[in-house]
C-alpha cells in the first residue's frame, strides 16, 4: 500500500525532470543528426598520387584504368502467385545456374577452380536450404523473396561463427544466391570493357572472377574480402594480381582513374606517375626472371648467404597437396591442419579413418618430417556431432587444447592415429591455443603415455604460439617443449584485438606490427637459449617482406597460402638473405609502425638482401 501511494508522486517527479531543466527534443533533430552522421561516415575520396595499403590476395603487379562495378540491384515483388508456381520458377533458375557452373567446371584446367565450383553445385542442391525456402513459399512469398532471405540468413549464421572456412562458405553462398536471383529477375551480368582494366568492386565472388577474361582484366581491387577466400584462390590460379580489403574509399574512384597495384606486397597507387609505371614494369619483368630461376633451383636446399639453413615447408589443410608440395621442393609439411578429417565426416572419425588419412600424407612425404596440429575446433569452429554450448565470444572460449583437454578421448584417439601412421617416420605434434604451462603439461603427459604403448622412431612435441600468454611464458615453456610454431594469424589477432574478418579493420591486422614482432622475438630468443627450433606459419610466413626478418628463427617456414609461385619465391628470398641484414632489419622494425615497416624495409635492406622482392 505504501508503494501504491508513493507511485503517482514518483511518476510526476520523473516527468518534471527530477529537478533538472528538461528541453524537448526537436522533431527534426533526429533525421538531421542521422544525415550528418552518415555524411561523416563516408570515406574521404582518394587523391591522385595517394598510396593505399590493402591485403595482398594474388601476387603480381598490374596497372590500368579503374572499372568500378557496382553491386547488381534486384527488384521483385515480395508476394508470389502460388507456392507451386513460385517453386517451379525457382527450380528453372537453379537449373540454369547449375548448367553455368557445369560449364565453368568443364572449361577450367585448374583443379582448385573445379573443386570450388563442384562445391557450389552441392550448395545449390542443399536440402536444408530447399526446405527453408519451401516453408516461405508456402506462406505466400515470391521465389525471389524466399530465396534471397534464406540465403542471407544462412550466410549470416555462418559468418557469426567467426571461422575462416565458414566465412568462405558464406561468401560462396551469397555469390550463388546472387546468380540465382539474377536469373529470377532477368538481370544480366555486367559487360567487361574491351580494353585492359582493373576491376574495382565492393566484394568479388568466385563466379565473378571465374567469368573474367584474363587477357583483358589486368587486376582486381575490392573494398572488402580476405586473402583466403575462394575468389582469391581463383585469382591466383588464373594469374590475376589482386588486392582485397582496401576499404570503401576505392568504390568512390572515378571510372577510368589510372591505378597501379602490387598484389604481393599489398599496396595501391592512385594515378601513378610515368616514372612509377616504368619502375613497376621493370620490377614485373625482374620478378618473372627470378621466378624462372627459382623454379629451376626448387629442389636445392634453402640456405642463406651466411650458411643459415631454413626449411621451407608446406601448409596443408588436406591430404591432397602433399605430393605436389614435394614435387615443388618442400622439405616437409610445416603445418597439417587436421580439422579436415573431422569436418569431412558426418560423425566423429574413428581411429582407423584418422590413421588412413594421416598415413596418406606421410607416404607422400617419403621420410620428410610432418608437423601435425591436433584438432583446433570450438565455439568458433563447431562440429555438428560435438555440440558446444553457445558462447558470447567463442574466440575467447572453449577452443583448441582447452576443448580437447575437457574431452580427452578426442585427443587420445587422434594421437593414437598419428602415432600408428608415423611408425618409423619423423613426426612432430603440436597443440593449439596453449596459454599456460598446465595445459601444455596435460597434453604432453597424455602423448608420452601413449608413446609407451605405440613404437615411434622420431617424435617431437611442441605448441602453437598464437596467444600472447604463450609468448610471454616462452622462457619457461622452452625448457620443456621440443619446438615452438608461431601461428602468426591468431597471434596478430589476439595481440592487436582486431578480428581478421572485420570489413574495415582487417588490413590493419598486420603481422609486421612491432607488438607482434616483439612477441615473436621473445619466443625465438627463449627457444634458442634452450637449443630448440622455431617454426612459423600463417600469412606472415608467406609474406616476402617478412621472410628476411623471420629467417632469425633457425627453424622452418610454412607458408599460409601454399601455392607453387609463392613457395618457390620464398625459397629464392631465403637463399639471397644475409643474417646481419636480417638482424638489423628486425631491430629497426621493432621501432616502427607496421605500415612504416612495409614501406621502409626494402630500401633499408637494399644491397644487403639482393633482389629481396620476388
Amino acid at each position: 500500500d505504501v508503494y501504491k501511494r508513493q507511485l503517482p508522486a514518483l511518476l510526476a517527479a520523473v516527468r518534471e525532470g527530477l529537478g533538472e531543466e528538461v528541453e524537448a527534443l526537436a522533431e527534426e533533430a533526429l533525421p538531421d543528426a542521422v544525415g550528418e552522421a552518415e555524411e561523416d561516415a563516408r570515406p574521404a575520396p582518394l587523391r591522385a598520387g595517394e598510396r593505399l595499403q590493402a591485403i595482398a590476395a594474388s601476387p603480381g603487379i598490374a596497372s590500368g584504368p579503374a572499372h568500378v562495378q557496382v553491386a547488381q540491384r534486384f527488384e521483385f515483388q515480395p508476394r508470389g502467385e502460388s507456392p507451386a508456381h513460385e517453386r517451379e520458377r525457382l527450380l528453372r533458375a537453379k537449373r540454369a545456374v547449375d548448367e553455368e557452373i557445369v560449364g565453368l567446371v568443364e572449361r577450367s584446367t585448374v583443379k582448385a577452380i573445379r573443386e570450388i565450383f563442384v562445391t557450389h553445385r552441392e550448395m545449390l542442391d542443399d536440402p536444408e536450404l530447399a526446405e527453408q525456402v519451401q516453408l516461405r513459399l508456402n506462406r505466400g512469398e515470391s521465389a525471389e523473396a524466399a530465396w534471397s532471405r534464406v540465403v542471407e540468413d544462412s550466410a549470416a549464421q555462418q559468418e557469426a561463427l567467426h571461422d575462416a572456412l565458414l566465412a568462405e562458405r558464406a561468401a560462396d553462398l551469397r555469390d550463388l544466391g546472387r546468380r540465382v536471383l539474377a536469373r529470377l529477375c532477368g538481370v544480366e551480368a555486367p559487360r567487361e570493357p574491351e580494353q585492359p582494366y582493373i576491376l574495382v568492386m565492393d566484394e568479388v565472388g568466385p563466379s565473378d572472377v571465374a567469368r573474367l577474361d584474363a587477357q583483358r582484366v589486368a587486376g582486381i581491387l575490392t573494398a572488402r574480402g580476405g586473402a583466403t577466400s575462394h575468389s582469391a584462390i581463383i585469382a591466383r590460379a588464373l594469374g590475376i594480381p589482386a588486392l582485397v580489403g582496401a576499404g570503401a574509399a576505392v568504390l568512390g574512384l572515378a571510372p577510368g582513374t589510372a591505378l597501379l597495384l602490387d598484389g604481393e606486397h599489398g599496396w595501391l597507387q592512385v594515378a601513378p606517375s610515368t616514372e612509377q609505371l616504368q619502375q613497376a614494369a621493370a620490377e614485373r619483368d625482374a620478378r618473372q626472371q627470378r621466378q624462372a630461376r627459382a623454379d629451376a633451383q626448387r629442389l636445392e636446399p634453402a640456405r642463406t648467404r651466411d650458411g643459415h639453413a631454413v626449411e621451407v615447408c608446406a601448409n596443408l589443410g588436406d591430404t591432397a597437396g602433399a605430393a605436389r608440395a614435394v614435387e615443388l621442393g618442400a622439405e616437409g609439411v610445416g603445418l597439417l591442419r587436421t580439422e579436415f578429417v573431422f569436418m569431412n565426416n558426418a560423425r566423429a572419425p574413428d581411429l582407423a579413418t584418422q590413421e588412413a588419412e594421416y598415413r596418406r600424407v606421410l607416404d607422400a612425404l617419403d621420410g620428410r618430417p610432418l608437423v601435425a596440429r591436433t584438432l583446433d575446433v570450438g565455439g568458433d569452429k563447431p562440429l555438428p556431432y560435438w555440440p558446444i554450448p553457445h558462447e558470447e565470444n567463442p574466440y575467447l572460449g572453449l577452443r583448441g587444447i582447452r576443448l580437447t583437454l575437457q574431452r580427452p578421448q578426442i585427443l587420445e584417439t587422434q594421437l593414437r592415429a598419428l602415432f600408428r601412421a608415423a611408425g618409423e617416420r619423423p613426426l612432430r605434434v603440436m597443440f593449439p591455443m596453449v596459454g599456460s604451462l598446465d595445459e601444455w603439461r596435460q597434453a604432453r603427459d597424455l602423448a608420452l603415455r601413449l608413446r609407451e604403448e605405440i613404437p615411434l622412431a622420431d617424435l617431437q612435441l611442441g605448441i602453437m604460439v598464437e596467444v600472447p600468454s604463450a609468448a610471454l611464458l616462452a622462457p619457461v615453456l622452452a625448457r620443456e617443449v621440443d619446438f615452438f610454431s608461431v601461428g602468426t594469424n591468431d597471434l596478430t589477432q589476439y595481440t592487436l584485438a582486431i578480428d581478421r574478418g572485420h570489413p574495415s579493420l582487417s588490413a590493419q591486422a598486420d603481422g609486421l606490427h612491432p607488438a607482434v614482432l616483439q612477441l615473436i622475438d621473445m619466443t625465438v630468443r627463449a627457444a634458442h637459449a634452450e637449443g630448440k627450433w622455431v617454426g612459423v606459419c600463417g600469412e606472415l610466413a608467406a609474406d616476402p617482406l617478412a621472410l628476411p626478418l623471420l629467417r632469425r628463427l633457425r627453424g622452418d617456414i610454412a607458408p599460409a597460402r601454399y601455392n607453387g609461385a609463392s613457395f618457390l619465391g620464398l625459397q629464392g628470398i631465403v637463399v639471397k638473405s644475409h643474417g646481419s641484414a636480417a638482424e638489423e632489419g628486425f631491430q629497426s622494425a621493432l621501432r616502427r609502425a607496421a605500415l612504416e615497416v612495409r614501406e621502409n624495409l626494402p630500401q633499408r635492406l637494399h644491397g644487403r638482401l639482393e633482389h629481396l622482392l620476388l
